[in-house]
């Protein structure tokens, strides 16, 4: 950092130097010789620019002001001419004063732009005469506005840029922030029906059945362990998240559930005591990982709302693969419910935000001849949803 700065004062104090020896060594050059080598030795002062730019504009000033009024030019250009040409020294000036204004504070910047201003007009007022004086006014005023033009433009599309990052990083964290809900939601709701049954069971038989009561704690303990375990696999997840691809060669606990899991997932419904029965349709096949996982869930979710809410013992779960989308259907004939959801949380709000999510349908209702639907279709993308015939 403080090699940095060294280097930054010393392209100014190049700068100074440079604009001393074009007005002392070169004092027979022309005023537009002047003026053009004042213009192309502001690059000096680029490092203190981006570090400093108020003293860098001090000293832009300076050395164009020097240029101006320093000694005149060779004999046989006239002195209008020769200050004409020195005149565009100050557009180093008008440079620095674009940069001020593109990074710097609007408090800042509007204090930049009228010191130039006023600087410019005072020397331009007092060396500039007749025509001139009027021409090289119009022509500094111009310069000056269209730097700070340009540097308004700049800030503008850098404060835009950043307001759109900010803005998609939001964007994002809400849509993590979600994605870990529905997954929390969907992984523990369902396990804790399970034990909330299984214990309030095992309490009712504990005294007259404990054969049948082991068994519940057994199933409490089982479905405990299983969701502790999933917990951890998202925690785990989560922490390398925060510590960025560090470890490329972990791979998870265990991948993420899907339909090839319907059938355990209903080994574990039924120990809650709802038997579930599994029906597949269609060429059973591989699909997307998203979809696969957030089918699974919606099966998880429903079959949790009828454990809790259903008050029946059966339910059925329909899959069927078709040629251009995934169709899952929960269905019990149970006492039913409300079809805004209302009574199931936040469970049917998840549903809806993964099918929206994949572009799908999802239908949630009471039937007409009793108990309780849910439909979701899934699109399927073609490489998935159209079988390759062979050759």
């Amino acid at each position: 950092m403080t090699r940095t700065k060294a280097a930054a004062w010393a392209g100014g104090a190049s700068y100074l130097l440079v604009v001393g020896l074009l007005v002392g060594a070169a004092p027979r050059a022309s005023g537009t010789v002047h003026g053009v080598g004042a213009l192309l030795a502001v690059s000096l002062l680029a490092g203190v620019v981006r570090r400093m730019p108020l003293p860098a504009l001090a000293m832009a000033l300076f050395g164009s002001t020097v240029v101006v009024v320093g000694p005149p030019s060779s004999a046989h250009e006239s002195r209008a001419a020769s200050y004409q040409g020195q005149f565009l020294s100050y557009l180093a000036v008008d440079l620095v004063v674009g940069v001020i204004v593109a990074t710097c504070a609007r408090r800042a910047s509007v204090v930049a732009v009228a010191v130039s201003f006023a600087v410019q007009l005072l020397v331009i007022g007092g060396f500039a005469h007749g025509d001139g004086l009027a021409v090289n006014g119009i022509v500094a005023l111009l310069a000056l506005a269209a730097s700070c033009m340009a540097g308004l433009l700049s800030r503008e599309r850098r404060e835009h840029a950043v307001a759109l990052r900010a803005q998609e990083v939001a964007e994002a964290v809400t849509a993590e922030r979600l994605r870990i809900a529905r997954e929390l939601h969907d992984m523990v709701a369902h396990s804790i029906g399970i034990v909330a049954i299984q214990a309030g069971v095992g309490s009712r038989v504990i005294q007259t059945q404990p054969a049948e009561a082991r068994e519940a704690l057994r199933a409490i303990e089982a479905t405990s362990r299983e969701t502790l375990a999933g917990l951890r696999r998202t925690l785990v997840s989560l922490r390398q998240a925060d510590r960025g691809a560090t470890a490329p060669e972990q791979s998870p606990l265990s991948p993420s559930p899907g339909l090839a899991d319907i059938e355990q997932l209903a080994a574990a419904t039924a120990v809650a005591g709802v038997r579930v029965d599994v029906r597949r349709s269609g060429e059973r096949r591989p699909v997307p990982a998203d979809i696969d996982l957030s089918a699974y869930r919606i099966v998880q979710e429903a079959l949790t709302n009828v454990v809790r809410h259903a008050g029946t013992g059966r339910c059925r779960v329909a899959i069927d693969y078709g040629d251009e989308e995934l169709s899952v259907e929960v269905v019990d004939d149970g006492r039913g419910a409300s079809g805004d959801g209302s009574d199931h949380g936040f469970g049917l709000i998840g549903m809806r935000e993964r099918v929206g999510l994949l572009g799908g349908h999802l239908s949630i209702g009471p039937r007409p001849e009793g108990g309780f639907r849910v439909t979701a279709r899934l699109p399927l993308p073609a490489p998935f949803g159209v079988p390759v015939e062979a050759r």
